[in-house]
């Protein structure tokens, strides 16, 4: 490594925000390292078209987000990989593994942006690109207009603006980042809107074995750590990928207890099961796994399979 540790990451200033928030304590816990930064192009960077309902349903157990990221790390084009956790498949690329996650998370929760929920009339147009939010929103509203949407969180939120949409979800924790969060918005519920697992938390990604990984092994937030952990577990046991219409928030409570929170909801918003689980903060896998086999013990799985089809 030579004292010299690329960072690989997407283009977006989002991206380069995340990287610049991991790597500010990171630099200063290595000063004798030098962290250079690389711009990894992923097919979701480089297709801005936007999909349809059954398009977006048919991406379930993939991702437009990390495939070249991953690819460069394995063949050492960069020595690290700085991805939003919940763009990032359960299962990564042979031979690589993701650190222990960074801490602080960010606010864990999605935001509607240009409305609130009670504003919004019959019939308005709503704006999202994740299943998830498609669904969990027709589950709360399904008189409205949910429109497939792709872009950047500028863009995204440019749409309201311009009088295309009248609303549109995005995650707490990029807008925060972005320092974008629009003056008219609601916080969405996580009892009733939870999000996608790990959004909000950073995912380091080294090769096994490598200098990397040996300098870096003892960073990040072991409470961090379990709570996505068990989200991922979760999404794992249901084989879902970063695109299916699962939510799941795992927490910390003050007695030490790791409590999980999970929801599976059809694309149109007509069917939900929901599951809670509490376990010891130091086998969050194990929690993951029985929340998930709660929630196919209810006909989740069914939900999953009608949305896999094509």
């Amino acid at each position: 490594m030579g004292d010299v540790v690329r960072i690989g990451s997407r283009a977006s200033k989002l991206a380069r925000t995340q990287v610049t928030e991991w790597l500010t304590p990171i630099a200063e816990q290595f000063p004798d390292v030098t962290f250079k930064r690389e711009i990894i192009l992923e097919g979701g960077d480089q297709d801005r078209v936007t999909p349809t309902l059954a398009e977006v349903a048919r991406t379930a157990g993939g991702s437009a987000f990390s495939t070249n990221q991953e690819a460069a790390l394995v063949t050492g084009q960069v020595d690290v990989i700085v991805h939003s956790l919940k763009d990032l498949p359960t299962s990564v690329h042979e031979g690589t593994l993701l650190l222990t996650t960074p801490g602080p998370r960010e606010d864990v929760r999605d935001v509607l942006c240009g409305s609130t929920l009670e504003g919004l009339r019959k019939g308005a147009r709503v704006g999202t690109g994740a299943p998830r939010r498609i669904a969990q929103l027709l589950a709360l509203r399904p008189d409205l207009d949910v429109v497939p949407i792709r872009g950047n969180v500028p863009g995204r939120l440019a749409r309201t603006t311009k009088g295309a949409l009248e609303a549109v979800v995005l995650a707490a924790a990029g807008l925060n980042r972005l320092g974008l969060m629009p003056e008219v918005h609601e916080v969405l519920d996580l009892a009733v809107f939870p999000p996608s697992p790990g959004q909000g938390a950073l995912g380091i990604q080294v090769r096994v074995g490598s200098p990397a990984a040996r300098l870096l092994a003892q960073t990040g937030d072991r409470r961090v750590d379990a709570c996505v952990r068990a989200e991922r577990a979760l999404l794992a046991e249901l084989h879902g990928g970063c695109s299916v219409p699962v939510g799941a928030w795992g927490r910390i409570a003050p007695d030490g207890l790791l409590h999980l929170s999970a929801v599976v909801t059809s694309l149109d918003g007509g069917r939900q099961v929901t599951a809670t689980g509490e376990g010891p903060a130091d086998a969050p896998e194990k929690l993951g796994a029985c929340v998930a086999a709660d929630l196919l013990a209810q006909g989740a799985s069914g939900i999953l399979a009608s949305i896999r089809k094509p």
